[in-house]
């Protein structure tokens, strides 16, 4: 296999009448609390030193007997993923059926049948026709924590899926030796906070399952820090102290009646400085565009409904938001009001006075009511929106008050309004901590400010962009209802699609509301707070994307954000596909669907895909999850709500993008093997044939737009497993084809059944390359670097960044025609990236002295934005490798030349952009990389 040699991630920026889905009936105890995870909005992972962490050693090999073919097995050595026709026949029952399988199932888990019985009922969620039914094990009279769950789909006696940490190990474990203020001693130590830093935390003893030996009694140790940023579960042996398992919980006018509260809100993003919000009320009005009722307890969103009284500010029952300027100042709602109504003044003032930090000091408090006010609103929205799709109380949504007799309750959601806005340095970011059902989950809203050398947003405030509010609110919905009320997101490709989920479903509510946020289309992730229309936060708008399965970890190595694109592309894919089934209705059925009061059945096809969504969050029963195993999810809710009706539908749009029949992946893997084909067409088998200098010589072909990163779908070196053949559903390709000698080819083709029987490259010689023979020598460290065929490895040029040179001594004494370069400035550190450069040429043998300047002529000087980044900052899909014809001629030597890079030659980032004295914005001026460092990831010339 191609494993790839990865750069080292460099910090980024941020581092209802009718229910859809009913809730679970409750059976037994009360679901014990979910410890979700996730990540921050934008940028590389934050607090990267607490990701997720699992000590308790690698996985045990499944019993004999045990395998079935198709099954991927978890580290207890029982299935952790079975789908098909398993069982049939069983209880009409949907727990009484669950447990009848695994009775009749000891073989491949390992449970006789009082280890089944003694199985904690979590819930048995109605989904469309069947039901998913989701069990814990109980070590002696501890419940498991993190894992010991069984997610069971059943429908009418038959079971069509089933995921599992089950571990065979059934005995109780060793009692505890140490106390719970030891454990919470030992989960500080470890999470390196001190007992000040602390808003809240719990403890309580569970059993901790073991991968080949029996469980350990622990403490599940629940911290949230005070400023809301930081906060673990971690799992403490209670006989030795360690640390077995840690959990990364964030995811970084007129007066009225009292009787109808009125709130003014931004109801997708600002399109202007001016004032255009919408008012909302909680009863019709004619100055209200829409009334706002919470659906679990029909009243206003500003009421406790256990006293009935209304806050008069900010605070209800699914959501209460603060000012948090910083750790120092009052933490206190908006300004409360007596009459209920919610308009406070929007002067705008953050952006009209260019991020001055005076603002917060003057009576306008930079809007701070307003933007309190919004978010309150927007999570209560979001709330609403999410409970007729099935996140109730019953699934461990987020509420004061549970007054349906499920879930823990007091948990509404905390909104952080401005948060970090007096300091200098919490800027352009936000995240969501989500702990366990019945602890608070605390979002966290920016303010957005240039900052010199890494990223020029405009001066706005993020508690306005419902993008953002959405995206961070949708990582409590995902990790709340992945693997129950224990556990959530932790693997690699998981926390990737709750970052994708997050960006989707927030859209998906804007669509759904009738709302445009900002962006040239409604797909853009941020595009307000960024200032960047066309992709926002994210390397692609999610409707316009070539990414597929085989290119995780393209962003220069795994990361979340952007390999979670790879997901959005594929489900923005299914989307489309069940719109161009299914239609988009009317505005009238949006809203009927939106709020419940139509069955997903009888919806347009946008409402269906959104309800397989949240039906797939049901049937993981952990949260190490991989992409092909909330594909399988997917493809069990469509079976269970719809009947199967949409599987030819879902498997195609999923082969399309590399999650086809024949892919494999575990949850980490980072170097998943994508299969382009689909159960329900005609395949195309295509043999890849290298043509021109590329013919009879080693090549490897990748689909889509990248080499670094991602895995070939088809080589002809005979000494690697990959085969010169490979399987594509039918349809228009993207190609990229490599060899070393040979450069970078892309191209186009589509690919018809029963026509198509090849993808032919022609790859012309690079004559650049070290495999030819080329040399290089020049300006700052790794030239050779440049010439190695592959954009994985970089040269620098330091010291300045205009006149950086390398000279290249192409192979052979012969002088040879160039025609055509190729550059890449994909490197590590995006500002450093090459903008503008230059190309001279040098022919020996026609007397020329190829060692001193004077024997150069320039051939090309390209475009000042060569390589083209957006306002916001650069993104990879600007510098990856490109083509330019130069003037033609003999050469025997080549220069490449630098002229700017990103930093100093956009426009964007130069100047001084803001009012804030603490800071300067030029990035030529500044102290980071990009203003004295250049680099470039290939230079190739080509004769043709």
């Amino acid at each position: 296999m191609h494993r790839r040699t990865r750069f080292a991630l460099v910090a980024g920026l941020l581092a209802t009448t009718t229910l859809i889905a009913a809730g679970p009936t409750p059976a037994g105890a009360a679901p014990a609390p979910a410890a979700p995870t996730g990540t921050p909005l934008t940028g590389e992972p934050v607090g990267h030193e607490h990701d997720f962490v699992d000590n308790r050693g690698g996985a045990v090999a499944p019993r004999a007997g045990a395998r079935v073919a198709g099954a991927r097995f978890n580290k207890f050595g029982t299935p952790a993923r079975l789908t098909g026709k398993l069982a049939t026949g069983l209880s009409k029952d949907p727990v009484a059926a669950a447990k009848q399988y695994l009775k009749q199932s000891r073989g491949l888990f390992a449970l006789d049948a009082a280890s089944v019985d003694n199985l904690q009922t979590v819930s048995s969620t109605p989904v469309g026709q069947g039901s998913v039914v989701l069990l814990r094990q109980r070590f002696g009279k501890l419940p498991a924590a993190h894992d010991g769950l069984v997610a069971v789909a059943v429908k009418a006696g038959d079971v069509l899926s089933v995921s599992s940490t089950l571990s065979p190990e059934v005995a109780a474990p060793e009692p505890a030796t140490l106390t719970q203020a030891q454990a919470v001693t030992a989960a500080l130590r470890d999470a390196k906070l001190t007992r000040a830093d602390l808003a809240t935390h719990r403890v309580r003893t569970v059993a901790m399952p073991m991968p080949g030996a029996p469980a350990r009694t622990a403490f599940e140790v629940v911290l949230l820090s005070r400023s809301g940023e930081l906060g673990y579960t971690t799992f403490i042996d209670a006989r030795d102290g360690k640390v077995l398992v840690r959990e990364n919980l964030v995811n970084s006018a007129e007066a009225e009646s009292e009787d109808n509260p009125h709130w003014k809100v931004f109801v997708s993003t600002p399109t202007t400085g001016a004032d255009s919000r919408a008012t909302w009320c909680a009863a019709a009005a004619p100055e209200c565009s829409r009334v706002v009722l919470d659906p679990a307890t029909g009243k206003a969103w500003d009421i406790d409904p256990d006293t009935g009284v209304t806050s008069q500010t900010t605070s209800g029952n699914s959501a209460y938001s603060v000012r948090f300027w910083d750790a120092a100042s009052p933490q206190v709602p908006a300004t409360p009001s007596p009459t209920r109504d919610y308009t406070y003044p929007f002067t705008n003032q953050w952006n009209s006075t260019k991020c001055d930090p005076t603002t917060l000091a003057s009576p306008q408090q930079a809007d701070v009511d307003a933007a309190t006010t919004n978010l309150f609103a927007m999570h209560n929205r979001m709330h609403d929106w999410s409970y007729h799709l099935g996140f109730t109380e019953a699934t461990w949504n987020l509420q004061k008050t549970n007054v349906s007799p499920y879930g823990k309750g007091g948990d509404a959601e905390r909104g952080n309004a401005q948060q970090g806005a007096n300091t200098q340095s919490t800027r352009n970011n936000a995240n969501q901590a989500t702990p366990p059902d019945g602890v608070t989950p605390t979002t966290n809203m920016y303010m957005w400010q240039p900052i010199a050398g890494n990223s020029y947003p405009p001066c706005v405030d993020g508690d306005y962009d419902m993008t953002v509010i959405g995206h961070e609110y949708t990582h409590a919905i995902s990790n709340r209802m992945i693997a129950g009320p224990d556990s959530g997101i932790s693997s690699q490709q998981g926390g990737s699609m709750g970052e994708s989920w997050s960006d989707l479903l927030a859209m998906e509510y804007l669509f759904e509301s009738g709302y445009v946020p900002r962006g040239n289309t409604p797909y853009v992730t941020g595009g307000y707070v960024t200032g960047d229309l066309a992709t926002g936060i994210r390397n692609y708008d999610m409707s316009n994307s070539p990414l597929n399965y085989s290119n995780f970890g393209y962003d220069r190595g795994p990361a979340v954000h952007a390999d979670g694109e790879i997901w959005s592309a594929t489900q923005f894919d299914v989307r489309r596909n069940f719109i161009s089934r299914y239609g988009t209705g009317t505005r009238t059925l949006q809203e009927s669907c939106a709020n419940g009061q139509t069955p997903a059945t009888e919806c347009p096809g946008n409402r269906r895909w959104a309800q397989l969504v949240f039906d797939s969050f049901l049937l993981a029963a952990t949260g190490q999850i991989s992409m092909l195993d909330m594909r399988d999810n997917m493809i069990t809710a469509d079976a269970l709500r719809f009947d199967g009706a949409n599987a030819d539908l879902l498997w195609n749009a999923f082969a399309v993008r590399g999650m086809g029949a024949g892919a494999s992946s575990g949850p980490a893997d980072i170097d998943p093997v994508a299969s382009f084909a689909s159960p329900y067409t005609e395949n195309v088998e295509l043999t890849f044939k290298p043509a021109g200098g590329g013919a009879g010589k080693v090549a490897r072909l990748y689909i889509g737009d990248f080499d670094f990163g991602s895995t070939p779908v088809a080589d002809t070196d005979p000494a690697t497993p990959i085969p010169d053949t490979f399987t594509v559903v039918p349809g228009t390709y993207k190609f990229l084809a490599i060899g070393k000698g040979l450069g970078h080819k892309k191209f186009t083709q589509p690919v018809y059944a029963g026509v198509t029987t090849a993808v032919t490259a022609v790859m012309p010689s690079n004559l650049a390359s070290s495999t030819n023979g080329a040399t290089a020598a020049g300006d700052g460290v790794n030239a050779q670097n440049l010439l190695d065929d592959a954009e994985a490895t970089s040269w620098s040029g330091t010291g300045g960044v205009a006149g950086r040179t390398v000279t290249v001594d192409l192979p052979g004494d012969a002088a040879q025609l160039v025609s055509r370069v190729q550059v890449s400035g994909l490197t590590g550190t995006m500002m450093t990236s090459v903008r503008k450069f230059e190309v001279l040429t040098c022919n020996a043998r026609a007397g020329q002295d190829c060692a001193t300047d004077a024997g150069y002529r320039s051939v090309f000087v390209s475009p000042d934005n060569a390589f083209a980044t957006g306002s916001f900052r650069p993104k990879i899909p600007d510098v990856v490798i490109k083509s330019f014809t130069v003037r033609p001629g003999n050469a025997t030597h080549v220069r490449y030349r630098t002229l700017t890079n990103q930093c100093t030659g956009n426009p964007l980032y130069a100047g001084e952009q803001d009012n804030d004295p603490r800071s300067t914005t030029d990035c030529a001026s500044s102290t980071t990389p990009g203003a004295t460092t250049v680099a470039t990831a290939e230079f190739q010339v080509f004769g043709s």
